[in-house]
């Protein structure tokens, strides 16, 4: 089983709450998404957290604001037959932000080098996510 982090990146934009997205620039079938990926062996969730945060978007540690861990789900990857333990939590980024960017993942991990294209998307009118990303949308206006 392998351990993984999913990030839900808030943000007010004229008192309508926005979360952070992304889409695969060249593998647009793999849907959109949030920041996230996997916690290595001996590293702290939160700091898994943070790590998959930067090397996904870029965003620094000192710009996000951890609120709080909403919760843990099982999900078995469709296509790998892996079963993905996550840890979900809500982040709340500080100052102004790019309405939107690219950014080439880092990290060295199976998504170095791909383009991730970033967003803010309106909570209420939020497209599904893929991989059942989206299962505690529900629980980030209570945190945000």
């Amino acid at each position: 089983m392998k351990v993984k982090v999913l990030a839900y990146i808030t943000r007010r934009n004229r008192e309508q709450l926005e979360l952070l997205v992304h889409d695969h620039k060249d593998i647009p079938e793999a849907g959109i998404q949030v920041p996230g990926g996997t916690v290595e062996e001996g590293e702290k969730i939160e700091d898994a957290l943070f790590r998959e945060i930067e090397e996904e978007s870029g965003l620094k540690r000192s710009k996000l604001h951890l609120q709080r861990k909403v919760g843990v789900f099982y999900y078995t990857h469709p296509e790998k037959q892996e079963l993905h333990e996550r840890h979900v939590f809500v982040l709340h980024i500080q100052g102004e932000h790019l309405q939107s960017w690219a950014h080439h993942v880092t990290g060295g991990g199976e998504d170095e080098g791909l383009v991730f294209k970033y967003r803010w998307e309106a909570v209420h009118s939020l497209p599904q996510l893929a991989g059942q990303q989206g299962d505690y949308l529900s629980l980030i206006r209570k945190y945000s």
